[in-house]
């Protein structure tokens, strides 16, 4: 008897730790299901900062896909490769020859940026580098090429936005069907053999006097003009008084004359007529 209620406990007791078995596998079978589903839900959340855009590629195959900045829910098998569509300033100090074979020290700048639309081609045929593959080499071979087509005078003058925008214009083309915009191309400074900065120097200050002494020429000039003219207006103004006077005019002005001092009350002599038959005449005060 006592062995029969031994045999039975013992049965309870493997039905119930199968029960705890079973339990636990399954709480063991829904936490790894829940970690499994984080785990695909936290892959399949993309994100992409600002100034960026994302290119989708599926082991290792670029799939075309472009996302713009944001968070997005893709495949979670699809890996988010982000990309800088901000613009960047690529400096560049290079020695470049001019026409006439010298050598000066060109600074420039290029200001430039991804184009969001071939993010995906760029990224496929260039890769996230294609600064360093495809920009900055680009970028001397131009510079290089368009100062050898100019003197070393006309990039330390007037020639200098010229050659700015050739170099603009040949990395556009170059650049371009690339997949990268081209901004602004900034010449920041240009150095030149010192003999030949002090010749032009020399040469357009001998200008500037060219310039000031013409002016002072025709300053000059202007002044002789006006005076020749205001000389010829007095001699207008005397021939034409001149035509005025007759000696009858003159004979009567005298008389009147005559007769202002005849009235004065101070001692006088009058003359009577003309210098050649006039008659001398003394009258004292009244």
């Amino acid at each position: 008897m006592a062995a029969f209620h031994q045999e039975g406990d013992d049965q309870l007791s493997q039905r119930y730790l199968g029960k705890i078995r079973g339990s636990l596998s399954r709480r063991a079978g829904i936490i790894s299901a829940a970690v499994l589903l984080l785990i695909l839900l936290y892959a399949s959340v993309a994100y992409v900062p600002a100034g960026s855009v994302g290119v989708l590629t599926l082991f290792g195959r670029v799939t075309g896909e472009v996302l713009p900045e944001g968070t997005h829910l893709v495949n979670p098998f699809k890996a988010n490769n982000t990309m800088s569509i901000r613009t960047q300033e690529l400096k560049e100090t290079a020695s470049v020859p001019s026409d006439e074979g010298l050598v000066m020290t060109l600074d420039t700048s290029l200001l430039f940026r991804l184009n969001p639309e071939r993010a995906a081609d760029v990224y496929q045929k260039i890769g996230p580098s294609y600064v360093d593959v495809v920009v900055e080499p680009n970028m001397r071979s131009a510079i290089r090429a368009i100062t050898a087509e100019h003197s070393a005078s006309a990039l330390y003058t007037g020639g200098r936005e010229e050659v700015a925008q050739k170099i603009y214009d040949e990395l556009v083309r170059q650049l371009g069907n690339r997949g990268v915009e081209v901004q602004s191309v900034l010449l920041r400074d240009i150095q030149l053999p010192e003999l030949l900065k002090t010749s032009i120097e020399a040469k357009q200050q001998a200008e500037q006097d060219s310039l000031r002494m013409a002016f002072v020429l025709q300053k000059e000039k202007q002044e002789a003009d006006r005076k020749r003219i205001e000389a010829q207006g007095i001699r207008d103004f005397q021939q034409t008084v001149t035509q005025g006077i007759s000696e009858q005019l003159l004979e009567w002005k005298g008389i009147e004359a005559t007769e202002k001092l005849a009235d004065s009350s101070n001692a006088k002599v009058v003359i009577i007529g003309n210098t050649k038959n006039g008659l001398p005449l003394i009258m004292e005060p009244k």
